[in-house]
């Protein structure tokens, strides 16, 4: 560590080197100082440092923008370190980044220091606390991270300004302890001022003036803070402050204490077999019971139904206790409950009243005057309060902000993100491994240890939901004569699923309705749009959706689909695993198909078209020059501003897409079906690029038999020439053959002079792939002859490209230039990027033969640069020639180079053929430079 290198961050964020102050950049470059050092010594992870500077959304230049800041803060921080050195202060570590400060060389953490040692003296420690909180108090400058914004510093903020206004009443309460009040009352007045809402500083201030002899003072100080709590807050002066007014009116004589009604000791009974969920409880530990001040004032435990938030509340709550010597109360607000109403607020408030010693007869009719009572009389209590399965903020908004030391822990289905000096924990579904400690507490170590497969298999059937577990744990106890895997072959039935996962008046079932009919019967128009917006999303068999799809099964506009899907998303029936796509987990997606509207079928259709319609036009914003199979779709479909942008949108969408495809083609209803044709035949040039073969052979598989099934022999061309093309890819000539006399048999039949010239062209290329370049030559020159005749310019362009491969392939290097020079010009006039690299691909092969390497070195590296984005296997084919064009000018080390990375290509995605090859290109590489004298 640099002992001379400090931070500051109790005023304007600052360094400090050698004792002199040092700038630190732009505001987000010291935010990100702010949390390196908050505390410093740990690794703060770049996921941290976007959340912190920007939320949940960070832009995409983000992560760039962080390296930017840290490399600033080093300059800053280690001017004179050279160029390229290791820096000594702020290091990168496992994937984040750590500040090699100790605590005491930031100002925030020694001031925490300062106030804990203060703490653990308390005012009986007299002379010395009071120095220590001097000090601590003095090292304050201003505003804290002042200038600073982002989720980080407007949460460090606030703990820091509490942490001040606590050491603060602390030095207050220690000068009146050591008999010196007068020296207390200006700092008092002063703070007062500034947090007038704060009822501490004011009952301080009344103790302090009566001490200094001030009484008419002391009477007035009380009178103004009952009025500002009455005029802003609504709420009457707490115990404390009114016990000090009564001590002002007394002249300083000690009153009885009254007697306390019983501490009240409400939370249920903790689970014996509680498991897991150890970085949780870790964290609600901190947060309830923390090392230095108060216990977080809301904390919300939140999730989807059955993910076991009451079951960790009410443990952690135990673990606590010792925490909250006044006791603990625990209210269940049926949120979720099915066919119940949620607890109504005059309730709960009568609840809460009584469960502090109130009586029926002093509880206020109206809420907000209850809730004040309620506030009141916790004053100067440490008490932990369970609010279990809220329907949401409004249910227990009035009951909120409650003097510091008491906790209200929340429970709920919904998010609380919107509640102040609220923390949030979002409960995750269990890990594989306390999934299966959990079955093991239910059915017996032994039963699942003796059956790891099936048991992880059970963990995924019940989405690692702990309801779910509990109730198959439970059936498994109730049959000892089924093994796990005989649950989970019962589960794996997706129709019967749900019926299985009950246990008793445990269902997963009544667990999940009961969300989703809250938000049907709500008053709330969203919530009711979020509840129609389930059972559609039933509808789709695919991994996620965005709001443009949810849009289309709705039959709405997209925000209205996205404020649904929100909606949804905070009651916890999707989840977003990244911003813009919401996911239902299995469990979620299995009820919302029991949910399934009448007319299922014209918003499947929508959303089916909308995927059709979309990938077509993306794929022809990509590539203009690729002709169309798939139909024309009427209705919405996405947009693209250019190529990059629908390539894009592919390649994000690609896993939807497909899910989509396959669902449909298995539908028995042939409408569906039929789109899942066309939906098929639009990915057809996006899975070729990216050399999907075995995808393309299944999909279109599919296809085929639904076009044989509908008697489509039109659509069943396109199917046959499509499996043919994903067979060829994968070497398997002969079978791709079949399929292209198949389609060249039905063209001819139908009179299809376009689809007989794609199958003659393509009998020609899957001729040239299996390298039997003479039985490629007919059909090439047919094709030739046919696109001359119809005057189509793609065909004929297709037609040379393979009459100069199958050419070149049976030793005819002159005659194929030719051809392929011709093709590669009429490319070049009609602005086909694509065919004129693979014309100049092909082309410069050909030139090496006829020992022109400069030009076929030229025409290479063009065909690279235009085919890069084509996809590997055209980056593969350019490399090895460029290492051939390479190696035959002498050109060693570059062809080494290209060889290498052609390989390493190859290896990665796992294409023999051409790995053989790139193999092949490497040994004449190396025999060259052996020849050469330069053995590797």
């Amino acid at each position: 560590m640099t002992d001379d290198v400090g931070v500051r961050l109790l005023g304007p964020v600052t360094g400090v080197l050698g004792g002199q102050e040092v700038e630190l950049g732009a505001a987000r470059q010291r935010a990100v100082m702010a949390m390196l050092a908050s505390p410093p010594g740990r690794v703060v992870t770049m996921g941290q440092l976007l959340e912190g500077l920007w939320g949940e959304a960070p832009p995409p230049s983000a992560e760039q923008s962080v390296y930017t800041y840290v490399a600033g803060l080093r300059r800053a921080l280690e001017p004179g370190r050279e160029r390229g050195r290791r820096s000594t202060v702020l290091v990168g570590e496992a994937g984040g980044y750590r500040l090699l400060l100790a605590p005491g060389q930031v100002d925030s953490c020694l001031f925490t220091e300062l106030v804990d040692a203060a703490r653990l003296l308390g005012p009986a420690g007299g002379d010395d606390t009071l120095r220590l909180l001097d000090r601590a108090l003095a090292l304050w400058r201003g505003v804290a991270l002042s200038g600073l914004a982002g989720p980080f510093a407007e949460a460090e903020r606030a703990r820091l300004d509490e942490l001040f206004l606590s050491a603060a009443e602390g030095r207050a309460e220690t000068l009146l302890h050591l008999g010196r009040p007068r020296e207390a009352v200006t700092g008092l007045q002063e703070l007062v001022a500034r947090h007038p809402l704060r009822e501490r500083l004011h009952e301080l201030l009344v103790l302090a003036l009566h001490g200094a002899d001030r009484p008419a003072e002391a009477l007035l100080a009380y009178e103004r803070a009952r009025r500002i709590l009455d005029e802003e807050l609504g709420v009457l002066p707490g115990e404390g402050l009114r016990a000090a007014h009564r001590l002002v009116l007394s002249g300083g004589a000690e009153e009885p204490a009254s007697a306390r009604p019983p501490v009240p000791r409400q939370l249920p009974r903790d689970l014996i077999g509680f498991v897991g969920r150890s970085e949780e409880v870790a964290r609600l530990r901190s947060l309830l019971a923390p090392e230095d001040g108060p216990p977080h004032p809301v904390v919300a435990v939140s999730g989807p139904p059955g993910v076991g938030k009451s079951a960790l509340a009410v443990h952690v709550g135990h673990a606590v206790e010792d925490r909250f010597p006044d006791g603990q109360l625990a209210i269940g607000l049926r949120g979720g409950t099915p066919g119940v109403a949620p607890l109504p607020a005059h309730e709960i408030a009568g609840r809460l009243l009584r469960g502090i010693g109130a009586s029926n007869e002093d509880i206020p009719a109206d809420v907000d005057e209850a809730a004040a009572m309620w506030r009141s009389r916790l004053h100067g209590r440490k008490l932990l309060v369970l609010l279990d399965d809220a329907a949401g903020l409004a249910q227990i908004r009035p009951f909120l902000g409650t003097p510091l030391g008491v906790t209200v822990l929340v429970t709920s289905r919904e998010s609380f993100t919107a509640g102040d000096d609220c923390v949030q924990l979002r409960l995750r579904p269990f890990s594989e491994p306390e999934a299966a400690a959990m079955l093991s507490k239910l059915a017996g170590d032994e039963r699942v240890a003796a059956d790891a497969g099936h048991t992880a298999a059970l963990v995924r059937l019940c989405d690692g939901l702990p309801l779910a577990l509990r109730i198959a744990g439970a059936r498994l106890a109730d049959h000892p004569e089924w093994s796990v895997g005989t649950l989970a072959a019962r589960l794996t039935d997706e129709r019967g699923r749900l019926r299985e996962l009950t246990a008793g008046d445990l269902a997963v079932r009544s667990s999940l309705s009961g969300s989703h009919s809250g938000l049907a019967a709500s008053p709330r128009p969203l919530d009711r749009m979020a509840a129609d917006t389930l059972p559609l999303l039933g509808l789709l068999n695919v991994p996620d959706v965005t709001p443009e799809v949810a849009a289309m099964l709705l039959g709405t506009g997209v925000e209205e689909a996205r404020r649904a899907l929100d909606r949804l998303a905070d009651a916890h029936l999707v989840d977003r695993p990244k911003p813009g796509r919401y996911q239902l987990h299995d469990l979620v997606r299995l009820f919302a198909g029991e949910l399934r509207p009448e007319d299922w079928k014209r918003p499947l259709a929508r959303a089916l078209a909308y995927f059709a319609a979309s990938a077509r036009l993306s794929s022809v914003t990509v590539d203009p020059h690729r002709v169309q199979l798939a139909r024309h779709v009427d209705g919405p479909s996405r947009e693209f501003a250019d190529a990059a942008e629908a390539q894009s949108w592919f390649l994000e969408e690609a896993h939807v897409l497909s899910a989509a495809a396959v669902q449909a083609l298995n539908s028995a209803d042939d409408e569906i079906a039929e789109l899942g044709v066309t939906l098929t035949f639009a990915l057809k040039w996006h899975q070729q690029r990216a050399r999907a073969s075995q995808e393309i052979i299944e999909f279109n598989t599919l296809a085929l038999r639904v076009c044989e099934r509908l008697g489509d022999e039109r659509a069943a061309l396109i199917a046959h020439d499509n499996i043919a093309n994903g067979m060829r890819l994968t070497g398997r000539t002969e079978e791709a053959v079949v399929h292209l006399e198949a389609e060249l048999e039905l063209a001819t039949r139908l009179g299809d002079s376009f689809g007989e010239l794609r199958a003659l062209g393509n009998l020609a290329n899957a001729y040239v792939t299996g390298q039997r370049f003479a039985e490629a030559l007919p059909y090439a020159e047919r094709q030739l002859a046919v696109a001359r005749d119809a005057g189509a310019q793609v065909g004929v362009r297709f037609a040379l490209l393979m009459l100069g491969m199958a050419y070149q392939g049976t030793a005819r290097p002159v005659e194929a230039s030719r051809a392929l020079t011709e093709g590669m010009a009429m490319a070049q006039v009609a602005g086909d990027t694509t065919h004129e690299g693979l014309f100049r691909l092909s082309l410069g092969e050909v030139l090496l033969e006829l020992d022109d390497a400069e030009r076929a070195l030229e025409h290479i590296r063009a065909a690279t640069t235009v085919l890069y984005s084509g996809g590997y296997m055209f980056r593969v084919n350019g490399l090895v020639s460029l290492s051939k064009a390479s190696r035959a000018l002498g050109k060693l080390d570059d062809a080494l180079d290209y060889v290498t990375q052609a390989l390493d290509l190859t290896r990665r995605h796992g294409y023999p053929t051409w790995e053989q090859r790139a193999g092949a290109e490497l040994a004449a590489v190396r025999e060259a430079m052996r020849v050469a004298g330069r053995e590797l």
